[in-house]
């Protein structure tokens, strides 16, 4: 591990460093006479390491950046794996300012205990050696991440906090400790006992796994329990999997166990670079030649029954979000839920900005033909290439000439690289137009 320290590239410490660091989520780490003193997590990290450069520091920053000399950053997928990433690189460097620092007074860890029913709980480090454990996760340096990350756990495998009583918890009412331990021990039945209790300790192992970093291993066993599920025609069981599965990819966006990032610091770069590497050999077997996919854009509409309709246009560096780039627009056409005007308003605005916005390599249009027709048609003079991203299966819509007509052929997207990056793409699109829309809906309401 001392290997990644002398790996990871450093930058010298001035006013304006954070200008040029990426807007995605991961961890920094900041050194002096090439100890790491400082490690933290950001969901942005050119926004987070900006703050250390605000004027009425606390005294304990002030003390840190006086002492900094250098910063290094892995980036990471999600802000899942760069907490599981701080909680490491701190337990394995302990940096000075980690130890010292007090949040509560001491760091967090997340506790689970070895008892008949082992319990998920958040502890500080004096009160570690009195509870018998099967597992240990932290420190933490900030609880409120903590427990901000276990409820979004909960939700999908819920576990007791409690130990055993004669009544079943809150908790159990709303299905975040099912089954409860307390209504297991209630059970007469002892076939039916067994099978919740299986069901109990099933939620802590994948609690385990998911706090290990084990994220792929353990979506691809509740994908096996889901389809085995299917197979037994136990469709509810299987769609409550599913669901977990959809819960999980949510939280954690990304499919790397968190050593990784510490085996190879670049590997966030690796991967972006397969996934476009991927997606070019999948353009080019279709006859799509880009030249480049440095720079994608992805366009998106939203409305309410054609109301407050709203676009939004995403852009993607090197297969990263940057923000700096993303664009909202407002539907000014009268037909609010025709989503073919709405995408000929947005592609003629967009148009107009091509020398001072900068120019895409490619465009991704979220919808079929018809949505991709529009914005062919107004970019073809250009040269641009659009293709088109169906929801259904996740099928990429590729344009054939034909005779001066737009024929369409379909891709259905495989696991692997190249669908990551294009849900990746799709999703950030929808959630832009959408928190544009609900803004505009929300003002609307109290104009009312």
């Amino acid at each position: 591990m001392q290997n990644l320290l002398t790996r990871l590239p450093k930058i010298r410490i001035t006013s304006k460093i954070y200008l040029d660091l990426p807007e995605s989520p991961g961890v920094y780490i900041y050194f002096k006479n090439n100890l790491p003193i400082y490690v933290g997590k950001a969901i942005n990290l050119k926004r987070r390491i900006s703050s250390y450069f605000a004027f009425n520091l606390e005294p304990k920053t002030k003390r840190l950046m006086d002492d900094a000399e250098y910063i290094s950053y892995i980036k990471v997928s999600s802000e899942f794996e760069a907490l599981l990433l701080e909680a490491k690189l701190i337990k394995l460097y302990l940096p000075k300012y980690n130890i010292i620092a007090k949040d509560d007074k001491h760091p967090l860890y997340i506790q689970i205990t070895d008892e008949e029913y082992p319990r998920v709980i958040t502890a500080r480090k004096s009160d570690l050696k009195n509870i018998p454990d099967l597992a240990t996760y932290g420190p933490f340096p900030s609880s409120g991440n903590v427990k901000g990350v276990l409820k979004m756990l909960r939700r999908i495998f819920p576990y007791s906090e409690h130990k055993i009583g004669k009544r079943a918890c809150l908790y159990s009412q709303i299905g975040l400790c099912d089954p409860c331990p307390n209504r297991i021990e209630e059970i007469k039945n002892e076939v039916l006992k067994l099978k919740n209790k299986k069901q109990y300790h099933k939620n802590i192992r994948n609690i385990r796994s998911l706090l290990n970093g084990n994220i792929n291993s353990l979506k691809k066993d509740l994908e096996k329990e889901m389809k085995n599920f299917s197979v037994h025609q136990n469709f509810e069981e299987a769609a409550a999997v599913r669901n977990k599965i959809q819960k999980l990819e949510y939280i954690t966006n990304s499919k790397t166990p968190v050593d990784h990032y510490i085996e190879n610091p670049n590997l966030y770069e690796d991967i972006r670079n397969k996934e476009l590497a991927d997606f070019k050999k999948i353009l080019d077997l279709h006859g799509m030649f880009v030249n480049s996919l440095k720079r994608i854009e992805c366009f998106d509409v939203a409305h309410l029954s054609g109301s407050n309709a709203t676009a939004s246009m995403v852009t993607f560096i090197e297969g990263t979000a940057e923000k700096s780039l993303y664009r909202h627009f407002r539907i000014i056409q009268k037909r609010g839920n025709d989503d073919y005007e709405s995408m000929l308003e947005v592609s003629r605005r967009r148009k107009k900005h091509l020398s001072d916005w900068g120019r895409p390599d490619l465009i991704v249009v979220d919808g079929g033909k018809g949505q991709l027709s529009v914005f062919l048609k107004e970019f073809e003079k250009d040269k641009i290439p659009v293709v088109g991203l169906a929801k259904r299966f996740e099928t990429l819509i590729i344009p054939i000439k034909n005779s001066g007509k737009v024929n369409v052929k379909e891709y259905r997207f495989p696991k692997g690289p190249t669908l990551n990056l294009m849900q990746r793409i799709r999703d950030e699109a929808h959630r832009f137009a959408q928190l544009y829309h609900h803004r505009l809906f929300s003002r609307s309401l109290f104009e009312s």
